[in-house]
């Protein structure tokens, strides 16, 4: 669900820290200082990920680096250094004691040798130890999160401080990316916005920094474009019955969305938590229509006000609300004609609906799958009546995510639902946090 965003932000994130990383290798080269890398992957025994780059700093000891250097350029990681050390170690001191037998003279002329080759891998072991130490202090600073076993870590020779240059094409790739997947424009441009402003001045020491902190951006902006009020009908049910009156929901939205399984979905869910619902069948345009919530109704074991076909719609709205008084139910469930935003004379239809029973809640159906046209369609009908809320069908097929993250944040109103199959089981609240999951995974 949502794979296309999750893609787009994964890309985002490893472009910028490809590039920086980049970077940092081309100032290395110009500064005439050497950048380490390491593979970080981990063995069964110990994981050492050097991250300090080798200067000629120190001048005293720049004969026995010039060995130290040597190695480096032949070795890409430090355990191979490391044995290779070590097998030299062990060879010396086997040919040291082949030599005990020698004149003394000579043994005197050996052994001093030996002694001035042993303070020289003193010093380049100092050296290993020097990094070593300063390696395991900076894991203890570091997230402890698995990382790719293969994935490697470079250690900036200072620290990068990122501009808004170092940001400009990436960012404009990711809003070209979020059109793509339908996102609303101004959802993008807040995304954009919010992440150069937070991305912008941050100081950089390793690669996997420039990562931490794009992922952290991203998460933020999301989050600021999916927090917005939401309503808990569960709770709104509770205070209604405080005042021995049913909680009345009355669903808008076009034809071919899948309002009318969406108000069985619901009374489903509803009849699950110990509520019992009654559905009104206000959608008399079409006799099809009344068949068709009457089956449904029929299915769930629900009890449907009807009345023929070209009833006024209110009217039906209006019964349903007095059974649902006279029988102690807890909710009603107004259904209404699927009509395009554009006819005035069925929006009007739908605005004496409103008038005659003053629904607690109107929640406006649509299709996630028709991207930026559904926030388009929850726009006309908020001017028209006002929503509360918002179910969006077919999110398990949606693959972009554009809908999903755009329309709350356009008309101000939250998603409360979504559709995630053909069952009447299949809808599940919608929470931001989870959605966030979905995409940061």
């Amino acid at each position: 669900m949502f794979d296309s965003l999750k893609k787009k932000f994964n890309n985002t994130i490893g472009t910028l820290t490809e590039k920086v990383s980049e970077e940092a290798k081309k100032e290395a080269e110009e500064s005439g200082e050497e950048l380490i890398e390491v593979n970080s992957k981990s063995t069964d025994s110990i994981e050492e990920k050097t991250d300090k780059v080798v200067t000629s700093e120190d001048s005293d000891s720049k004969s026995s680096d010039e060995d130290e250097k040597t190695n480096l350029e032949d070795k890409n990681s430090f355990f191979s250094r490391f044995k290779r050390k070590s097998d030299e170690s062990k060879q010396d001191t086997e040919t040291s004691e082949t030599d005990k037998t020698k004149p003394d003279t000579e043994t005197t002329v050996e052994s001093k040798d030996a002694e001035e080759d042993k303070d020289s891998k003193k010093s380049r072991l100092s050296i290993f130890k020097r990094k070593s130490d300063k390696s395991q202090d900076d894991e203890k600073s570091e997230d402890n999160s698995s990382e790719e076993e293969s994935k490697s870590i470079f250690s900036f020779i200072r620290e990068k401080t990122l501009s808004e240059k170092d940001l400009e094409d990436i960012l404009w790739e990711l809003e070209m990316s979020l059109l793509e997947s339908d996102v609303a424009l101004e959802v993008t441009e807040k995304i954009i916005n919010s992440v150069k402003e937070d991305l912008v001045g941050k100081k950089i020491r390793r690669s996997n920094d420039v990562s931490e902190y794009t992922t952290d951006a991203l998460k933020k902006a999301v989050t600021e474009i999916l927090d917005i009020e939401s309503k808990n009908i569960e709770d709104l049910i509770k205070e209604k019955q405080a005042k021995d009156e049913p909680l009345i929901v009355m669903f808008v939205g076009i034809n071919g969305t899948g309002k009318t399984t969406t108000i069985a979905k619901l009374s489903t869910h509803f009849i699950n938590k110990g509520y019992t619902p009654v559905i009104a069948a206000s959608d008399t345009f079409r006799a099809g229509a009344i068949e068709q919530i009457s089956h449904h109704a029929e299915n769930i074991g629900v009890k449907i006000i009807k009345h023929k076909k070209g009833a006024d719609p209110a009217a039906v709205a209006y019964d349903a609300v007095s059974h649902a008084k006279a029988k102690g139910r807890e909710l009603v469930f107004v259904d209404t004609a699927g009509r395009m935003q554009t006819n005035k004379n069925l929006m009007d239809e739908m605005a004496k609906i409103k008038r005659v029973v003053s629904p607690d809640l109107i929640i406006f159906v649509g299709d996630s799958l028709t991207g930026n046209d559904v926030v388009e369609q929850a726009s006309k009908f908020n001017d028209a009546v006002g929503l509360d809320g918002i179910i969006l069908t077919k999110a398990d097929a949606d693959s972009k995510g554009g809908a999903a993250l755009s329309i709350g944040y356009v008309i101000k109103t939250p998603i409360l639902y979504l559709g995630v199959g053909q069952g009447y089981d299949d809808i599940m609240e919608f929470k931001p946090e989870w959605m966030i999951e979905q995409l940061f995974n």
